[in-house]
């Protein structure tokens, strides 16, 4: 696999943690092994800038998923599809602001907005509330493996 993470964003992220969580989650769902992840960290007026530009909305945003190939989970049945999963662009500075309002901080948050853009990526949307429930759980699940398989609580506030 390969993960690019480029930090632009002026903040100091742990970028060997946030790739060896990205690989967990693309092994976890069956991505083809070859699959390209790009994770671009960038200020608020970047982001902005982006989400006005694709999104047409306004101001600054946690998370944006740009998907390249439309690869999907892989089943345990088929052989994964290989290609470009696509690209993802944090904010750490709008995470660090919901992590201090969910309790948790802001390495957890870009934890949480890693998993919710890599499950974007492979096409997983929360636009009904069926849609939600599943991406949702599947993103709970993600992480408390996650956190689990790196010995820290399952709930990151503690």
């Amino acid at each position: 696999m390969s993960i690019e993470i480029l930090n632009e964003s002026g903040v100091d992220l742990d970028v060997r943690r946030l790739s060896a969580l990205s690989r967990f989650v693309m092994d976890e769902l069956r991505v083809h092994p070859q699959a390209e992840l790009c994770i671009k960290a960038v200020d608020e007026d970047t982001i902005a800038e982006l989400n006005q530009r694709w999104m047409e909305k306004e101001g600054p945003t946690d998370v944006l998923a740009f998907p390249m190939d439309e690869l999907r989970p892989g089943k345990v049945t088929e052989e994964p599809q290989e290609g470009v999963l696509g690209d993802l662009v944090l904010c750490p500075d709008v995470a660090d602001r919901q992590g201090i309002e969910a309790g948790h901080g802001r390495d957890a948050e870009i934890e949480l907005l890693t998993v919710h853009g890599i499950l974007h990526l492979l096409g997983y949307d929360h636009a009904e509330p069926e849609e939600h429930a599943e991406m949702f759980g599947l993103q709970g699940t993600l992480l408390e493996q996650w956190r689990t398989s790196n010995g820290q609580s399952a709930d990151p506030a503690q």
